[in-house]
């Protein structure tokens, strides 16, 4: 088991955090999810499995959407990103990010049962929701109306995983599973790759320790580890000056010390394969005086297979009606690029909880462990005429990447529940939790080789560097992010009975402190300006360039040197604290009435801080920097958050009101001057330390209405006025785009939602038909003011990231014998603007996809399933459009596979 880092700048964490701190010190609180009643329900499998959240959802006060782990099982999903987007207005973005209401993931929140753990994603603050496997999941919540007791930073919705505690009996349970993709038959590997099926580095990749010296020896204080740098150090440190040759043989021990044996190759791909174990039991009265000890352990391992052909480009002109647009040729381009793109995920996951009950004492434990790794081989040719790059001038532009990335999530987490009964304390119900836990992000080696492919008439002739080229022809880059965040807090309610009416009162706190370390460094070979490679004669080989330096000996030969590429400031640190404190109501009138609301008060600080390694000694920054620097860097916010909700209920419908005032703040990478290239769009992305927080108005309604034979049907409507809302917009400089961050002036976002499950025919084929989905429609309009316009092409126009509809249908099938059942599942969501438009240019419109999935399980007996699915039946591809013009494809890929579980 892997042990939990130690955060590698404490002392300068320490004087972030003491900088941000309250001059008196807060007590320790937390909110606290509520507990799921347990609610055991008779019939069909979907009628049962709806039952429990169904009355759930009703019994909640503000507006809620639940999902229960029979709901997910139906529709065959594996993990919480591919279940939640069934759930009413939520698109699933990347296979890892939702969007409720058809807004952007900075407008939605993710807690794990109730706390907030930090994300192991790069570029995200939100955390990909395809790291959690459904195996562990008890149920999702999505909360759509801001509640007080939950965080301010609220926008379209907030989910909450909550996951499986110590089961009623004892459990085993086995499944094994298997996949195949139709886009999987050959793809790309390289060198070593096959050795990490557990999706950790074998340590092949890493940085080694002769570089780590010589970034120490040459590179603080200076500039780089060329040779002239190295003669210079060297010579003062001898006393006497080193000759040149000295000093390009200690540059090349530094080449040599590298791992340099990436050499792609095409081979056929193994079957995705998974595998997941539960086991757990609970024994009564094991300490002698009553009670009940529960445990519950699993575990999940994924290895999964991607290969895709992709195209990107950029558009040469704004007037393309006239012009014949296809990707194959230049008429509305200036840039293309076509990829090819392999990437094996291995997902392994482990947690253990252990609890114990007694009378109304409830005290849970667990940890949890997540690895989430993906490891690319690609290899793109770009093409650009003005440079004299394309086919028919005779070369293109090659890139080979190679890239190891993983993410690793540990979770230890305590929570308790208590029901009191002592003296003046009788009837307090009393709940608290602490929760600490790591997200590590690690890229050993991530290798990009840049270099160019000579055609003659029309057909590959061979591949070659010349060092006239300039650029970076071998640019590696190692990368290491840690993020820590203790989570804790508690709630305390009690309710007083009176007659005809109840009313609750509820109180608590909720305090998060989070410290962010990110590191990378990059290096690239530096080649003389006569130096000619020849790399491969062959398409096959062009695809082994990787490997081309594995050999000292052509080290030795060529004239190359090796350079630390590091940009003015692509290190950071940052550290975030928010003291919360709400207090609530929850007003039952008669036996139709229900007033909720409160207020909450959040304390938010934070500091963000960018450095370069050769401008700063990491381990003196905290001297190095001022206080006065450091409150630059600063984000300092307090503020009253206030929420009303009102129902009225009947036995066969309730109308509910709700009205939350709400912020989103900017994530730490968007406010940080560090430059990365987002997985997400693709885009070379920039950050901004000048972003302000968003405030947000949020309105919303909902009808429920209940039948007596389980059928149940909902209708709502919500709308929400933003202040300077963040916008994403590209800026385009040397035919490629950058991704910027702005904040506007002002957006409002609005809708209509509808929810269904009804039963169709309850004989029919032996079995019963039913239906169920939901439909979101909705707008919104962002406002830039004259001011602010920039480059950007439009002043007003759709938020980005939104979609004006988003639909879910299921029709599902349950035999009455209990042995079948059957899904036909259809996902859809409307277009949406990846990036606003700069120059003349439109937006860019990310197109809808028609996802089409059908989901069959079979019961043979009581304690086995077989489970069939085929996946994305429709084979749309994800595209993007710009002036109506494409602009960026993916295959995306069909999908069968089959499960078998069994309990013991």
């Amino acid at each position: 088991m892997k042990p939990i880092k130690q955060f590698k700048a404490n002392l300068i964490t320490l004087s972030l955090l003491s900088l941000l701190a309250p001059t008196t010190q807060a007590i320790a609180a937390d909110e606290t999810a509520q507990e799921i009643e347990e609610v055991v329900a008779v019939g069909s499998r979907l009628k049962g499995s709806a039952s429990a959240v169904i009355e759930e959802r009703k019994n909640q006060a503000f507006v809620a959407d639940i999902m229960g782990s029979e709901q997910i099982s139906r529709t065959g999903d594996s993990d919480a990103a591919s279940a939640l987007r069934r759930v009413t207005g939520l698109s699933l973005v990347n296979d890892k990010f939702i969007y409720v209401r058809g807004l952007g993931e900075r407008y939605s929140s993710v807690r794990l049962n109730g706390a907030l753990v930090p994300s192991p994603d790069l570029t995200r603050n939100v955390i990909p929701l395809d790291i959690f496997p459904s195996s562990i999941i008890e149920s999702l919540a999505v909360q759509k109306a801001y509640s007080p007791d939950m965080p301010a930073a609220f926008g379209g919705g907030d989910v909450n995983i909550r996951t499986k505690s110590i089961p009623s009996d004892r459990v085993f349970k086995i499944e094994i599973g298997g996949a195949y993709k139709d886009t999987n038959d050959r793809g790309l590997v390289y060198n070593g790759s096959d050795d990490d099926w557990l999706g950790k580095d074998d340590g092949l990749r890493a940085i080694p320790a002769e570089m780590q010296m010589a970034l120490n020896t040459y590179v603080n204080g200076l500039s780089d580890i060329s040779t002239r740098n190295i003669r210079a150090v060297e010579s003062q440190k001898q006393g006497s000056d080193i000759s040149q040759a000295e000093a390009v043989a200690i540059n090349k021990s530094l080449i040599k010390a590298l791992p340099r044996d990436f050499g792609m190759v095409e081979k056929d791909l193994d079957p995705d394969f998974g595998a997941k174990l539960v086991y757990g039991d609970r024994l009564d009265d094991v300490f002698g005086f009553g009670g009940q000890l529960g445990f519950l352990t699993s575990f999940a391992y994924d290895n999964e297979w991607s290969n895709s052909k992709e195209f990107n480009s950029v558009l040469s002109t704004i007037d393309t009606s006239e012009l014949d647009c296809s990707k194959e040729n230049f008429d509305c381009y200036s840039a293309k690029e076509d990829k090819h793109v392999t990437k094996n995920n291995v997902k392994l996951n482990a947690s253990l909880n252990l609890g114990y009950k007694l009378d109304g004492h409830d005290v849970n434990a667990g940890y949890m462990m997540l690895r989430d790794t993906e490891d690319e081989a690609s290899y793109a040719l770009y093409q650009e005429p003005s440079k004299s790059l394309s086919i028919e001038d005779g070369q293109v532009q090659r890139k080979n990447t190679t890239s190891f990335e993983q993410r690793e999530l540990e979770i230890l987490q305590i929570r308790g529940t208590h029901n009191l009964t002592w003296s003046v304390l009788d009837g307090v119900g009393f709940d608290w939790h602490y929760t600490d836990s790591t997200a590590t992000t690690e890229i050993p080696s991530e290798l990009e080789i840049t270099v160019r492919d000579n055609y003659e008439n029309g057909q590959y002739k061979e591949t070659v560097y010349n060092g006239s080229l300039g650029g970076n022809p071998f640019l590696y880059r190692f990368v290491d992010m840690e993020d820590k965040v203790e989570n804790w807090g508690w709630n305390a309610s009690k309710a007083f009975y009176f007659d005809g009416s109840e009313l609750e009162i509820k109180t608590g706190g909720y305090f998060v402190d989070k410290t962010r370390d990110y590191r990378t460094d990059f290096f690239n070979y530096r080649f003389g300006q006569n130096q000619q490679l020849s790399l491969a004669d062959n398409e096959k080989q062009a695809l082994g360039i990787g490997s081309y330096f594995s050999v000292d000996s052509v080290i030795d030969q060529t004239d190359v040197e090796i350079l630390f590429q590091e940009p003015n400031a692509d290190d950071y640190l940052a550290a975030q604290k928010i003291d919360a404190y709400f207090g609530s109501i929850d007003y039952l009138i008669g036996e139709n009435w229900r007033v909720s609301g409160g207020v909450r008060y959040e304390d938010f600080r934070q500091v963000a801080l960018a450095f370069s390694r050769s401008a700063f000694d990491p381990a003196l920054l905290a001297d190095k920097l001022s206080e006065e620097a450091i409150q630059q860097a600063s984000v300092m916010e307090d503020d009253f958050f206030g929420a009303l909700s009102m129902t009225y209920s009947e036995k066969s419908h309730q109308l509910r009101f709700g009205y939350g005032q709400t912020v989103v703040r900017p994530d730490l990478r968007e406010l940080t001057p560090v430059q990365y290239q987002d997985p997400l769009t693709d885009y070379r992305t920039l950050g901004n330390p000048f972003l302000e927080s968003s405030y947000l108005d949020n309105f919303d309604f909902r009808a429920e209405f209940y039948m007596d034979n389980g059928d149940n049907y909902s209708v709502g409507a919500f709308y929400k006025d933003i202040d300077k809302p963040i916008e994403a917009q590209l800026t385009e400089s040397d035919g490629r785009f950058t991704l910027e961050f702005e904040n506007a002036d002002s957006a409002v976002v609005y809708g209509i939602e509808a929810e269904w499950l009804m039963e169709l025919s309850a004989d029919a084929l032996g079995g019963a038909f039913f239906t169920s989905g939901n439909v979101t429609l909705s707008d919104s309009e962002v406002e830039i003011l004259e001011s602010d316009k920039g480059d950007l092409t439009n002043l007003k126009r759709r938020m980005t990231g939104h979609s004006k509809y988003v639909a879910n249908f299921q029709l599902n099938y349950d035999s009455h014998n209990g042995n079948h059942q059957a899904s036909v599942i259809y996902n859809v969501f409307g277009d949406r603007i990846l990036a606003a438009g700069v120059n003349g240019f439109d937006d860019a419109y990310e197109q809808p996809i028609n996802s089409l999935d059908v989901v069959y399980s079979y019961y043979p007996n009581f304690n086995t399933t077989v489970t069939f699915k085929v996946k994305n039946l429709l084979g749309q591809n994800f595209e993007v459009q710009q002036n109506d013009v494409l602009i960026r494809e993916k295959e995306m890929a069909q999908q069968i596979s089959l499960d078998v579980s069994m309990e013991f």
